[in-house]
């Protein structure tokens, strides 16, 4: 890869995956969202080895105009940007089409027109809903249990479709959940966290029954730059996740064990999804990454999420990082 444009690059997965690729010697430029405080997001924090490494667009991915100036030039896009909240999204859905959907169209459209070598969009587990089996593999039916997903799976569609009508070179990666330092606290596992670090032992969550496939971010990280330096995924949706599922209730136990505490669970009404709208089991087959990838994540099973927790846990609980986060409020 010559120039690489990461949108999304201020978020958690986005600046996590940008100080790997400018570790690799990658020519980085990290398209993040405008806002009158010149905030970069998280890259405002990057390590110090990559700070002035890399070159920052600021722009807004649902402006076509923007997006072709921020992609002249690159080579490769790695396309993150996206609104992914689910709790936000049953009250806010036109913002969630005029990113991910509109937002993607843009990406998938200056990348025809300037002749981008490579585009690896960004979908998400959730597209599947409620496993009708598993592992799940790319072929399952896509459901749409929530506007966020069916949002995604939109932009999915249309960004398969730039491939097939135009020859657009577009692989649709799809990470099962993420989880790692300075994910959001919308999410269960950082949730956890920062409650048992700022002190509480009854924690307020939603439903703790659900399964999820969690892998860590730097294995998510390495997906995303395998897709983008292999020729073999071109016009293919490939799974990244672990093959290992845990249930929240559970999850909740290793958390509180390797915090070395001991915690109870209130069930806060406000968290729970509406009941069809829940996505109660995710399980990932990843043999196509394998296969065309060449990936395998380093933290998989029970020993691997019990590792990858210890690395969150660790960062989270440094009182500069806690000190970012609202623990006492549910994050939508």
């Amino acid at each position: 890869m010559a120039r690489v444009l990461v949108t999304g690059a201020d978020g958690f997965i986005g600046s996590t995956l940008v100080e790997a690729l400018v570790r690799s010697g990658r020519d980085v430029r990290a398209f993040v969202q405008y806002n009158s405080f010149s905030s970069w997001g998280w890259l405002d924090r990057c390590a110090p080895d990559i700070a002035g490494q890399f070159e920052v667009f600021s722009g807004d991915v649902r402006d076509p105009n923007g997006v072709r100036t921020a992609m002249a030039g690159c080579d490769v896009v790695l396309h993150l940007a996206a609104l992914i909240a689910i709790p936000y999204s049953y009250h806010s859905p036109d913002s969630y089409v005029d990113t991910n959907i509109k937002g993607t169209l843009n990406i998938v459209q200056a990348a025809r027109d300037l002749g981008v070598h490579r585009v690896v969009h960004t979908s998400t587990s959730e597209v599947y809903g409620t496993a009708r089996f598993v592992p799940i593999t790319e072929e399952h039916p896509l459901q749409g249990q929530s506007p966020y997903s069916a949002t995604k799976i939109g932009a999915d569609q249309l960004a398969l479709s730039f491939y097939r009508a135009f020859g657009t070179p577009v692989t649709v990666l799809r990470p099962f959940n993420t989880f790692g330092p300075r994910q959001s606290a919308r999410a269960v596992i950082p949730t956890v966290i920062t409650q048992i670090a700022a002190g509480q032992r009854r924690l307020k969550l939603g439903s703790l029954t659900p399964t999820r496939d969690f892998t860590y971010v730097t294995d998510t990280v390495a997906g995303f730059i395998a897709a983008a330096d292999s020729a073999h995924g071109v016009g293919e949706v490939i799974n990244l996740g672990t093959g290992f599922e845990i249930a929240i209730g559970d999850l909740v136990g290793l958390i509180a064990e390797g915090m070395g505490c001991s915690v109870e669970i209130e069930t806060d009404a406000e968290r729970l999804r509406p009941e069809a709208s829940e996505v109660d089991r995710l399980l990932a087959c990843n043999d196509k990454a394998r296969r065309l990838l060449g990936w395998q994540p380093e933290l998989a099973g029970r020993d691997g999420l019990r590792e990858g927790l210890r690395r969150t846990a660790e960062w989270f609980t440094d009182p500069a990082n806690l000190a970012l986060y609202k623990h006492g409020i549910y994050n939508v």
